[in-house]
């Protein structure tokens, strides 16, 4: 018993010092995990989806961009992969679908997907493989449809 006495006593000191000196040193915030690109002001971009991108949850991989929308827009979203059966997400801000759409009217497996956007803000456009089967390079265009008068 008093072994243990003296090991506990012999513990405490150096416990209680590494806690103060832990609990005052600065916090310092995480590296972010999820990033989305902004997508270029062209509203274009050729990039590569791969095993290093965002993990789905239902297989496969996604590549997030963001793209600022005005209430009113007209979207239309195309992506095109010669590699793999391109999906395209619309996402608001509150990571609601908009809409989707993984094959294009052509009879391919590209993707086009009209929206139109009914409140202002920053929208997540989510390229990623049908069924989570596939990576590869593609071609991502957001073009908003403008009236002529």
């Amino acid at each position: 018993m008093q072994f243990y006495l003296r090991l506990r006593r012999g513990l405490l000191i150096p416990l209680a010092l590494t806690t103060l000196l832990l609990t005052s040193l600065p916090a310092r915030a995480q590296n972010p995990i999820y990033s989305p690109i902004p997508l270029p002001a062209s509203g274009e971009v050729n990039d590569t989806l791969s095993d290093r991108d965002i993990p789905t949850g239902a297989g496969g991989f996604a590549r997030d961009y963001t793209v600022n929308l005005e209430a009113g827009d007209q979207v239309v979203i195309d992506v095109i992969s010669d590699e793999f059966d391109t999906l395209v997400i619309l996402l608001n801000k509150d990571g609601v679908t908009i809409g989707e759409n993984d094959d294009g009217p052509d009879g391919t497996t590209n993707s086009l997907l009209f929206a139109r956007i009914t409140e202002t803000g920053t929208y997540t456009v989510r390229v990623r493989a049908y069924a989570g089967q596939g990576t590869g390079s593609f071609y991502l265009r957001v073009a908003r449809l403008r009236e002529v008068r």
